[in-house]
């Protein structure tokens, strides 16, 4: 199996340490979901988001082809509100140059926005 960066795979969950998920991808080789890599928020505890023997799909962020491991990404594969504010009005981030005039442009949109989402929550 040819692993690379940005493959999305599925995976078995292994082991469980205070640091992250040990995963095993393939016949020899392994990988390991970094605590920093299971959600967007805080985790206190690896076992509320995984346990042994669970599948998962992951995306590799990096692999060693001599040691046949991989650091992988449970979040990279989550839609989260951090993420997505790199795009305002289908802008990504490296077209949309900041400045005053910019956040004066950019601001109102930004509040009609939030205005619907709190309006959202309240239903």
């Amino acid at each position: 199996m040819q692993i690379k960066v940005g493959d999305i795979i599925t995976a078995t969950v292994s082991g469980i340490q205070p640091y992250g998920a040990f995963v095993n991808i393939a016949e020899g080789i392994t990988g390991l979901i970094h605590i920093s890599e299971i959600s967007e928020g805080f985790v206190r505890d690896v076992h509320q988001f995984v346990e042994v023997n669970d599948k998962v799909t992951v995306k590799v962020i990096d692999f060693d082809a001599k040691t046949n491991q991989a650091r992988l990404s449970l979040k990279a594969l989550k839609s989260s509100p951090r993420r997505e504010r790199h795009n305002i009005r289908g802008m990504k981030s490296e077209s949309f140059k900041l400045g005053f005039t910019s956040l004066a442009e950019a601001l109102p949109i930004w509040v009609e926005e939030k205005m619907k989402e709190i309006e959202g929550e309240g239903q």
